[in-house]
């Protein structure tokens, strides 16, 4: 485990150190918060996030919103138990203080009762897809997302994000990105309007997500309404025994 933990880390470090930090800390302020960086995770890195998803694909739980969205998802419940190494990702401390530098404010992770903490996103069937949302936060403080590409065997399912959609002087930019594997996404929830695409016959693509909080107490509405949504439309009734009361 030590292994492998090193082995995330470095590879953390070693895209990071391959990237032009005030160039992507100029796109992630000019974009009101949103910054695409392409495959910049190695794929030996990837591949090992890809075996670990392998091993849970048997307990994808398959959800639909009528109108909203249709897909699988895995909670951070899961992944702490049988993927170490999306874990290590999720709680890279070079990662983190990368994050922390970019956004400008000191992040945290998400508790470990939040199964959004650090989750996957699986789209397997034609139609899968998610309408358009902010991640809005229910903590009492910031949330921040990072989306990394693991399989994006599609041509139709794509992230569309508008840009400047709560800028008021601003006019909105729609972008609709292809998340290739080791692909990251950065952005404030509360900020960009965004959507994924219904997927065609036999495509697939996967994402993992990583969130992170500048404060990590939720007030008693919020809790409830993130325990409902979590439970019905991503993760399963079963989420509900498992968040702290």
């Amino acid at each position: 485990m030590q292994n492998l933990t090193v082995s995330v880390e470095q590879s953390v470090q070693d895209a990071i150190d391959g990237l032009d930090l005030e160039r992507v800390r100029r796109a992630y302020w000019d974009q009101n918060e949103f910054v695409f960086l392409e495959r910049i995770l190695p794929l030996e890195a990837v591949d090992q996030f890809l075996s670990e998803v392998e091993r849970v694909r048997l307990v994808v739980n398959r959800n639909y919103v009528p109108t909203h969205k249709k897909g699988g998802s895995v909670s951070s419940y899961v992944l702490r138990r049988q993927a170490p190494a999306i874990l290590a990702l999720y709680e890279s401390p070079v990662l983190h203080s990368f994050l922390s530098r970019l956004v400008q404010a000191p992040l945290l992770l998400s508790p470990a009762d939040d199964p959004h903490a650090c989750a996957l996103y699986v789209y397997t069937e034609p139609g899968d897809h998610i309408g358009w949302h902010y991640d809005t936060s229910y903590y009492k403080g910031a949330r921040y997302t990072v989306l990394v590409g693991l399989v994006e065997r599609t041509t139709q399912c794509r992230l569309v994000a508008q840009l400047y959609k709560d800028d008021p002087v601003r006019e909105t930019q729609e972008l609709q990105l292809a998340m290739e594997p080791g692909s990251m996404v950065i952005f404030n929830g509360d900020k960009l309007w965004h959507a994924v695409t219904p997927l065609g016959e036999g495509e697939e693509r996967i994402i993992l997500t990583l969130q992170y909080v500048t404060n990590q107490a939720m007030g008693p509405f919020q809790r409830v309404f993130s325990n409902l949504k979590d439970a019905f439309a991503y993760f399963g009734p079963a989420t509900l025994r498992r968040r702290k009361p």
